[in-house]
């Protein structure tokens, strides 16, 4: 096996931060998860902010968000933890904020904001690799700012949640495990992500568009994209090939394309607003950003394979509520009401 590969999954859920620095810092472990059948999912994240200059200010951030798509109503908490109540191993996937913990195959925690209350008792399993969004060789450079993986895809939960005091059991949910982190979030971008698809139950997609700004110059759009289909895994994630690739997005539709001379995926990626929670992201800068967050998404995505002599005919992978969707924006006239 390549030596930096196995090192780069090896250390997938290590921390990036390290303790006292004074260059801004936001690092997040994230989880999350579908119904087998439902319109409902889950998403825990486990996160430290640092903000620049300031490392002692540094915090502990705890989010839980449970999506009903049955009845709209979603619940969405936080809380804030100074950070020396906090542990994020840098040679081990170990975090702990207050009395919450993660670590290899469990979480368990709680967290209340807002009159509303989530508590989680979960374990994950899967044998999936960890999968990059980016090339490795940028995961050690300081372009771009911001950084993510999945630690585990398809990773399947069982355990239990309760939300206001609703237990809700989880068997066989199927999501993943997420690591991301940077010295400030990206300036606008689209993620999206399915773990099993309702057609190809197997098969996992990692993708995102994004623009940064350099000074006062706006990037084009950036897409990278990476699908694990039928035992394969189609990288579409260079510098030079998300130039190339094509995204667009507006508050609950995105649209994306890449090609290369082997094959073309193209994508979208879409909800209804009532599927949307708003969060208030702090930027290691300063300010914040507004994350539109969902778990409970529709994606449709078609797969075409080139030849020399010939197209092969488009394969269709789709599911109507197993999508993660986020988007992140400076925009405040999004509609979406920000509920932690």
């Amino acid at each position: 096996m390549n030596a930096k590969l196995e090192l780069a999954r090896r250390e997938a859920n290590y921390t990036r931060y390290q303790p006292g620095q004074t260059a801004g810092h936001y690092e997040s472990f994230f989880q999350r998860a579908n119904h087998p059948t439902l319109p409902l999912a889950f998403w825990i994240r486990y996160t430290l902010f640092s903000p620049n200059r300031h490392p002692d200010k540094a915090i502990g951030e705890l989010w839980a968000v449970f999506f009903d798509g049955e009845t709209g109503r979603h619940v969405a908490v936080k809380t804030e933890t100074p950070v020396e109540r906090c542990t994020f191993k840098r040679d081990d996937f170990f975090v702990k904020i207050d009395e919450a913990q993660l670590g290899p195959g469990r979480l368990a925690g709680s967290a209340a904001s807002g009159g509303h209350a989530l508590t989680w008792n979960l374990t994950f399993a899967g044998d999936a690799q960890p999968l990059f969004l980016l090339p490795l060789n940028l995961y050690k450079t300081g372009f771009p700012k911001a950084k993510s993986l999945v630690g585990l895809p398809l990773a399947r939960f069982n355990g239990s949640l309760s939300v206001d005091g609703e237990t809700i059991e989880v068997v066989d949910w199927v999501g993943s495990q997420n690591h991301n982190w940077g010295a400030k979030h990206t300036d606008a971008y689209a993620w999206g992500q399915v773990a099993g698809f309702d057609t190809h139950p197997e098969s996992f997609l990692e993708v995102a568009t994004a623009r940064i700004k350099i000074g006062p110059i706006w990037t084009p759009p950036l897409t990278l994209l990476v699908l694990r289909h039928r035992g394969n895994e189609i990288a579409l994630n260079t510098l030079t090939q998300a130039l190339r690739a094509k995204g667009s997005f507006d508050y609950f539709t995105w649209r994306f394309h890449s090609e290369t001379a082997s094959v073309r995926v193209e994508g979208a990626i879409s909800a209804a607003r009532e599927a949307f929670v708003g969060l208030s992201y702090y930027n290691p800068p300063g300010g914040s950003k507004h994350c539109l967050n969902t778990k409970i998404a529709a994606c449709e995505l078609k797969v075409v394979r080139k030849t020399s002599s010939r197209l092969s005919a488009p394969e269709i992978l789709s599911t109507r509520q197993r999508a993660a969707f986020e988007i992140l924006t400076d925009n405040r006239g999004h509609g979406i009401a920000v509920r932690a």
